[in-house]
């Protein structure tokens, strides 16, 4: 599986939609996909799965706001 698939499945977990998966251009906090709580449970499942820490102070909702550029921070990160 590649590194896209696998942060698309933790961000539909955590998002309890397969809808990223599905339209990876997606509004996720427009759409109401994701809150605050679902970003700090999102940061958490990224460092446990691929361990790569993203502060909080880091994460930007209009930089971090579709699964695709979520994706393109991440492969920035690891």
């Amino acid at each position: 599986m590649d590194f896209k698939q696998e942060v698309l499945d933790v961000l539909a977990e955590v998002c309890q939609d397969d809808i990223v998966k599905e339209n990876p251009d997606i509004e996720i906090f427009e759409e109401g996909l994701l809150d605050s709580f679902g970003t700090v449970e999102l940061l958490l499942a990224i460092e446990n799965r691929f361990e790569i820490l993203v502060p909080i102070t880091e994460f930007d909702r209009d930089v971090w706001n579709t699964p695709n550029n979520i994706v393109n921070q991440l492969s920035e990160l690891k």
